[in-house]
């Protein structure tokens, strides 16, 4: 681990490299952004949204919490996908959690957490949804790993329950939420493969939150441009 004063070094060493194969690198950082995703994942620091996915700054716009959940009520979440949306213009939302999750063993556990337990009932709220399934799991391992997906799962439907997101699609095609799981044993990204279109169609009956007239859950979706 590097101590403190180090930090600055790197630092100064990161820009002199970024440099060295981009003349133009200062100036890009400073020129608007235009990223075409909004990464919500873990906060755990082992899980760094540009270094898995490859990308470099400007490329991704990125909110990180415990668990990478998507709470209506969470002002910061809901601020974070309203600005990607409707500022920003992304074109994909992913939702990315990740094997051996601090916050979705925790949630699971009976002790007090202090401040934790609200946040991490949410995670036992996913657990309730899909008991029958994770009780057949008789592996331990393996059930947790079954919770951060489908914990993954739950919180994509969340991102499209949000107005800003069933509008921005109804309008311009985009953007699609996706779901993915990151392997910590093997650095790999995992797709869940979600059909967006099936779940925004399927909870648009209770969920429509669209102002646009003439939308119908079985409608066809919009050509993204």
């Amino acid at each position: 681990m590097p101590q403190y004063a180090e930090i600055f070094e790197r630092n100064r060493q990161w820009v002199a490299d970024c440099t060295a194969n981009r003349p133009d690198f200062p100036a890009s950082l400073a020129a608007d952004q235009q990223p075409d995703y909004l990464y919500i994942g873990c906060s755990d620091s082992r899980v760094t949204a540009e270094e898995l996915m490859g990308l470099t700054p400007g490329e991704v716009f990125v909110h990180r919490n415990i668990a990478n959940l998507v709470i209506n009520i969470d002002l910061n979440a809901m601020s974070v996908i309203e600005y990607a949306v409707r500022h920003l213009h992304v074109k994909h939302i992913v939702v990315c959690g990740h094997y051996g999750c601090g916050g979705v063993k925790a949630a699971m556990q009976a002790q007090d957490l202090g401040i934790l337990n609200p946040w991490l009932r949410n995670i036992r709220d996913v657990y309730r949804l899909h008991h029958r399934e994770l009780d057949a799991i008789a592996d331990t391992t393996l059930r947790y790993d079954r919770l951060v997906e489908l914990n993954v799962q739950e919180q994509c439907i969340n991102v499209v329950k949000t107005a800003i997101v069933q509008q921005a699609y109804l309008q311009d095609g985009f953007p699609t939420v996706h779901g993915w799981v990151f392997d910590l044993k093997t650095g790999l990204l995992k797709d869940l493969n979600l059909d967006f279109e099936h779940i925004l169609h399927d909870i648009q009956e209770i969920y429509n939150l669209s102002d646009q007239p003439g939308w119908h859950p079985t409608g066809a979706a919009p050509a993204a441009r």
